[in-house]
């Protein structure tokens, strides 16, 4: 029923499109056919190895499963088919310490560490880059790998924290878990020296700019981890957040939401990191096929990523039809789906929709990982939380004006739920969900009270919500390989 493409974009020319006007990669050897200690002499060898880090934005977790784990285990949606038992452990909250998925993800996320402390660890060695460039190549895969441990961190908690690469040496390579706040504060050492290190921009090709690591990029994971960490700084992250806002790069919100998805108009003002894809050709986007109905997929099985009750009406509480016919579409299926259709009669159920083609398994379709209206409602979030909800209000009605919404009603007190709430609405299976609800510390109130009828056993449905369900399982073959490892509590 289900294929999975798994993408390699390890030789250099399928991806070249990245940094077209930068360098020049078609006569690069492809990095996976040298070794660590013959490959890395020459400029172009060092650039090559910095794009196997990009290309570890191409692997299943960030085509896929970020938005599983951030909406499917929330409160926006189903996990589609019931024979799926690793995807249906993320809905009901119930995943398992071998639940494949799980111990993928975690392999895709070391194996990006592990690509960007080659560089990290081989730059030094390499003769003929500018001192420009050297320092760009730094900051980019210290940006990329600030990243990957961001997903890590607030996926797993505490994780191992690999500085080196290239060892036999038990005792580096067979390191135990570190606190979640030294993994964070990681994160922001990286993250400040991209800043430090980074353009603006690099060139007037937006679809490199977009592309790349870039000062806007390094700047709004700083908002975000500042905010995310649990000794968080809305100072600090109202301090970047205005870096975004006001960066030479130009960055602003698209007057009209439907073309953020529309499929002609990527790479556009409003984005900041984008994950770039060429359709019709193997480097194009997979993840669509998986959403998608039949009239657009062009098969006829159930697919992942159900929209729920809950989130349906929350757009319709709002009279909010601009994003959700963005976010959703409705299709008639002959299936049997437990919420929608239990009686196997053609009826219409809803399908997500941000992705828009799937062009057989290589769309077009690219992938925000930030954009603008994500950093202006953190730092709304950001002025709520630091009793300045009145300057907050008016970046949400900015927000709402976009989609044609009349402006907040909340007052001060009420500021920081409506900000959440328009959080949900706006960014709504771009894999946000789970993590606001977290930083808000909602996530086990949210499922426990959330009332969702399943039609075939005529019951609710009791989600599996606990403070230890709010973040995953260490693989249990990640233990069993690193006996320095300790479960998390729950598991």
């Amino acid at each position: 029923m289900k294929k999975l493409l798994y993408i390699s974009l390890i030789v250099i020319t399928g991806i070249s499109f990245l940094f077209q006007s930068c360098e020049k990669f078609l006569d690069l050897e492809p990095i996976t056919s040298a070794t660590t200690g013959n490959s890395y002499k020459r400029a172009a060898d060092m650039e090559a190895a910095l794009v196997s880090c990009y290309n570890i934005l191409h692997e299943e977790y960030f085509i896929w499963d970020n938005i599983l784990l951030e909406d499917v285990r929330s409160d926006n949606a189903y996990a589609g088919p019931p024979d799926d038992v690793d995807i249906y452990e993320y809905d009901m909250l119930t995943v398992s310490t071998n639940n494949a998925r799980i111990m993928w993800n975690w392999g895709f996320l070391y194996k990006g560490i592990m690509r960007c402390n080659i560089v990290l660890s081989k730059i030094n060695d390499v003769e003929g880059l500018t001192d420009t460039r050297y320092k760009e190549i730094k900051g980019e895969a210290r940006f990329l790998r600030a990243l990957f441990y961001y997903n890590l961190v607030h996926l797993y908690g505490d994780v191992p924290l690999v500085e080196t690469t290239g060892t036999a040496d038990p005792d580096k390579i067979q390191i135990p878990r570190s606190p979640v706040k030294d993994v964070y504060d990681f994160i922001v050492k990286d993250l400040e020296f991209a800043v430090e290190n980074l353009p603006d921009t690099y060139s007037s090709e937006n679809n490199v700019n977009k592309a790349r690591a870039t000062k806007g990029a390094a700047n709004a994971m700083l908002a975000k981890v500042w905010a995310q960490r649990p000794d968080r700084d809305y100072a600090k992250v109202l301090s970047y957040c205005d870096k975004v806002i006001n960066s030479p790069a130009g960055y602003r919100l698209l007057d009209d939401y439907n073309l953020l998805f529309d499929g002609s108009h990527y790479n556009n003002d409003e984005s900041i990191f984008e994950i770039q894809f060429i359709g019709g050709t193997p480097q194009g986007n997979w993840g669509p096929q998986l959403f998608l109905p039949p009239s657009l997929s062009g098969d006829g099985w159930r697919k992942y990523c159900t929209p729920s009750h809950n989130l349906v009406d929350a757009f319709n509480a709002e009279n909010d039809t601009i994003r959700r016919d963005a976010s959703i579409m409705w299709e008639n299926v002959d299936w049997v789906d437990e919420y929608w259709n239990a009686d196997n009669s053609v009826q219409a159920v809803p399908f997500a929709f941000k992705f828009k083609h799937a062009d057989g398994w290589n769309s077009g379709d690219q992938i925000y990982l930030i954009r603008l209206a994500d950093i202006l409602l953190l730092k709304a979030e950001a002025l709520a939380n630091l009793r300045q909800g009145d300057l907050g209000r008016s970046i949400v009605n900015k927000i709402r004006a976009r989609v044609g919404l009349a402006p907040t009603t909340a007052d001060d007190a009420s500021m920081p739920d409506a900000i959440l709430k328009e959080r949900r609405l706006e960014l709504v299976f771009e894999a946000h969900r789970w993590e606001d609800l977290i930083r808000y510390g909602k996530a086990v109130n949210t499922m426990l009270q959330l009332k969702e009828l399943n039609l075939i056993t005529g019951k609710y449905v009791d989600y599996n919500a606990s403070e230890n369900t709010i973040i995953l399982p260490v693989p249990i073959g990640e233990i069993e390989r690193n006996p320095k490892l300790v479960q998390n509590p729950g598991y």
